[in-house]
């Protein structure tokens, strides 16, 4: 008995199987039939694929790329403008080369058109022009970690000029918070317990002045941050 029930469901197996091997078959089959019956469109759409791809390729190599080496070239001397502190002429150039308010019109679209509004922002910023500051800065973005950083930080300097605090401490502890790093994150961190001092929330600025003394204790911040936690506590008895 159990050798033909064990038989029974080698028999059903095998029909299985074979009926799965129809079924692929079946599929297989009208795949190739839709192929066929479609061979001239598909040679279309792969065809204007193959131009999509090759455009985008030669888009990047014949345009992109010379935009990117002119754009970095026109942007030497006002990076050196403003590595002097000449803001105004860093911005809007000196009549005979362009400012960082030109690279972004004349090359948006390039990487140094990007880097640009950073610079335009913080000259801005330096102008005392908070909102130009704000709207250049916001426009910027950026993978490196300590320009995105500053640019955040930037951003609340200019928010907290105008006393709109809550947005300047929201940038300061995103700045803190993007990337960390013993540069820029003690910097922010300092900048964002301070705001909550002043604001007299003791215990969130005691929080950050643990966290600066813990984590980067070997910054210029994370040493002198005795005082400010002696100071918070105090507030907080």
């Amino acid at each position: 008995m159990n050798y033909l029930c064990g038989l029974k469901k080698n028999i059903m197996a095998e029909k299985n199987k074979n009926q799965t091997l129809e079924d692929v078959g079946g599929a297989l089959s009208k795949t190739e039939q839709f192929i066929e019956d479609n061979k001239k469109r598909l040679s279309y759409i792969v065809g204007f694929i193959i131009v999509l791809v090759l455009a985008y390729i030669g888009y990047n190599k014949l345009y992109i790329a010379p935009m990117e080496q002119e754009a970095h070239s026109q942007m030497f001397f006002a990076e050196a403008y403003f590595e002097k502190d000449s803001f105004r002429l860093a911005l809007e150039g000196d009549g005979q080369n362009l400012g960082f308010l030109d690279i972004i019109d004349e090359y948006g679209a390039s990487s140094a058109g990007n880097l640009a509004s950073y610079y335009a922002g913080v000259c801005y910023l330096q102008l005392g022009d908070f909102e130009n500051a704000i709207n250049y800065l916001e426009d910027f973005s950026c993978d490196d970690i300590m320009i995105s950083s500053m640019a955040k930080g930037a951003a609340g300097d200019a928010y907290l000029e105008l006393g709109e605090e809550d947005k300047a401490l929201n940038n300061y502890l995103a700045a803190a918070n993007d990337k960390p790093n013993d540069f820029t994150t003690p910097i922010y961190l300092l900048k964002a317990a301070m705001l909550y001092e002043k604001n007299k929330d003791f215990q969130k600025s005691l929080e950050i002045y643990e966290r600066i003394q813990k984590e980067y204790s070997k910054t210029n911040e994370g040493r002198k941050m005795d005082k400010y936690i002696a100071r918070a506590k105090a507030q907080i008895q």
